[in-house]
């Protein structure tokens, strides 16, 4: 069987699984559209979370980064895991015993007021646009290199699939499609992982084998050691030392980890089981399962890394192995013979004059036109040439984009074709699950908190989840344009944004609501617009008006400005507050209520 055969049989029975799911499942009600009528067991939903959120940029990209940028790269792993933690201990058991399903529901009913409530869904909306456009990114880059087409069409076939089967099962249906890609993603992440570790270091424990000793050359050398010789040799930094300034490992790991906390579509996860105690252990479930990919992500960054250097470092274009011809054919790897030896020369900013290590002038590769005559589009080794300058600046003539390294790496270790197959069932089922848990919280927050609670009361429910539905198409043809034209090439650094509008926007605004009962309408709606308004103004700038390096805020990237946006929103709310009337008493008193565990007031009065 070829390659593609092989990869067309695992993607089309794990879509057959996952669209016969979606159709038994099919939601009947608004309340099984919103939260699958309450009755998800705590390991289904733990398995069901952990695929919601493990998106494309947790499985394609976050290993690349770590394959590059080594010890820098753990901003992602500590951000999303410690902020996973801080959602189970501070909102989720409060919001559930709250009973709202919906951010801007509880913002709504807390601050007793609509337009703190229509607030929220606009920023809800903005958090959501900003997430589903880096799955969407997923999406094509998984695809593009599947059918060898470009990321455009590739993005184009992904939001098909997804309308059809968020739109039709709501969160009933996906739910239960994600336990089912939940187990796709894990055996296509840790499979792969396995088989490079017992080739690389004898180790058929993955992370072992990374602290464990590299076998696979004539001597036996500590694995991280070797690593890092590679790495010096070739001009770049240590692996294991990271060159990210402390402020913005702090700044980005703080966004990360406070938008996760503020997520829309994880907190509605946790109203599909039955209770506050189920919540907690679907939480414990949820963990584990995360545990099981980002424990196994450094191993994979780690191992594609000696993969590439030594499969491609210093061999000739003709001798070169078939896969990078496959991932140049779909403009995900470039090659540029600078010096005309014929031979593919990566080297790091340490071996050049201007350090730096660009291939070519710009920031991704661009071709000539297809119908350009052969000796603009072929070069004197048959490598496709680029339309972009060469940088003369340095030697270095390797170009790759981060997201490819998880998709090259089972193909770089020469791993049996069906691992190859299963790695890209994975890498779609990853950017699905995503992509449909936040359309279905896009597609309420129009639906309900918008039209229902605050444009058209007298909605039925029927009415309700048809809006959902129109929703959810028109949420899609944007993310799709965004996908073919993103605001950053680079999957997690759009996801990083969307963290970064959440730790400014919600999570104050949620902390303050369940634990201060004196906040009113007044302090949380100016701290969110303040929080908000001064985050999105920063990225804007720093990403699309071509905002430059000295201007920073303390030197503070985009990606992390979410940080300082969510202390601004704490600073402005509790001001504000302070000279603004209290809360009505029975807000006060219901804020006061959460705090009880259900079954403690009945108790009390015996």
């Amino acid at each position: 069987m070829t390659q593609d055969t092989l990869n067309f049989v695992f993607i089309g029975l794990s879509f057959a699984l996952y669209i016969w799911i979606a159709v038994k499942s099919r939601a009947a009600s608004t309340s099984e559209y919103y939260t699958a009528g309450g009755g998800v067991s705590p390991l289904a939903n733990g398995m069901a979370t952990a695929a919601d959120w493990m998106s494309a940029a947790t499985f394609i990209s976050m290993a690349g980064t770590v394959a590059i940028s080594g010890y820098d790269a753990s901003r992602f792993l500590m951000g999303w895991t410690g902020g996973f933690v801080l959602l189970t201990i501070l909102m989720v058991p409060y919001l559930r015993k709250f009973g709202k399903a919906t951010v801007p529901d509880f913002i709504g009913d807390r601050y007793y007021s609509k337009v703190a409530r229509a607030i929220a869904v606009v920023c809800a909306i903005f958090i959501c646009m900003t997430y589903i456009m880096g799955q969407m990114r997923g999406v094509g880059v998984v695809f593009s290199q599947l059918f060898g087409i470009g990321i455009p069409s590739g993005v184009i076939i992904g939001a098909t699939i997804v309308f059809f089967y968020a739109g039709l099962g709501g969160m009933k249906g996906i739910t239960y499609t994600q336990v089912a890609q939940y187990c796709v993603m894990a055996f296509a992440y840790t499979i792969p992982a396995i088989f490079i570790a017992i080739a690389l270091t004898n180790n058929f424990i993955p992370q072992l084998g990374l602290i464990g000793n590299y076998t696979a050359g004539e001597e036996t050398v500590p694995f991280l050691e070797k690593l890092n010789s590679i790495n010096t040799e070739l001009g770049f930094a240590e692996y294991t030392s990271g060159k990210m300034s402390t402020i913005n490992m702090f700044c980005i790991t703080a966004a990360l980890m406070c938008g996760t906390a503020g997520l829309p579509h994880v907190i509605v996860r946790f109203f599909t089981v039955k209770s506050v105690k189920a919540v907690r252990i679907s939480a414990c479930w949820t963990l584990l399962f995360i545990a099981v990919i980002y424990l196994t992500a450094p191993t994979i960054g780690a191992f594609a890394r000696v993969n590439l250097i030594q499969k491609l470092n210093g061999t000739s274009y003709s001798e070169a192995p078939a896969w990078f011809q496959e991932f140049e054919a779909t403009g995900q790897m470039a090659w540029v013979d600078k010096n005309g030896d014929g031979r593919i020369q990566y080297s790091g900013p340490g071996k050049s004059e201007a350090s730096t290590d660009s291939v070519f002038q710009g920031a991704a590769p661009s071709y000539p036109a297809y119908d350009a005559p052969e000796n603009q589009r072929i070069g004197a080794s048959g490598e496709r040439l680029l339309a972009n300058k060469a940088d003369d600046s340095n030697p270095n003539e390797l170009w790759f984009g981060n997201d490819i390294m998880v998709m090259a790496n089972p193909s770089m270790a020469n791993l049996p074709k069906w691992v190859i197959a299963l790695l890209m069932a994975g890498c779609i089922a990853a950017a699905l699950s995503t992509a449909a848990g936040l359309l279905l919280v896009l597609s309420t927050s129009i639906s309900h908190d918008l039209m229902k609670k605050i444009i058209k009361p007298d909605l039925s429910d029927k009415e309700e989840v048809n809006y959902a539905r129109i929703a959810s198409f028109v949420a899609l043809a944007v993310a799709t344009y965004f996908g073919i034209n993103p605001p950053s090439a680079f999957i997690a650094k759009t996801v990083a944004f969307a963290f970064g509008l959440a730790a400014a926007s919600f999570f104050p605004t949620l902390l303050i609501g369940i634990f201060y009962k004196r906040m009113n309408k007044e302090g949380a709606m100016a701290g969110m617009l303040a929080g908000v308004s001064f985050t999105i103004g920063y990225i804007v700038y720093f990403q699309f008006l071509g905002g430059h390096k000295e201007h920073l805020l303390f030197g503070i990237e985009a990606e992390g400005i979410g940080f300082v946006g969510m202390l601004i929103n704490f600073v402005v709310s509790f001001v504000v507050c302070a000279f603004t009337p209290a809360p009505p008493q029975e807000v006060q008193d219901m804020v006061a209520s959460i705090h009880i565990p259900s079954g403690a007031s009945e108790a009390s009065h015996h």
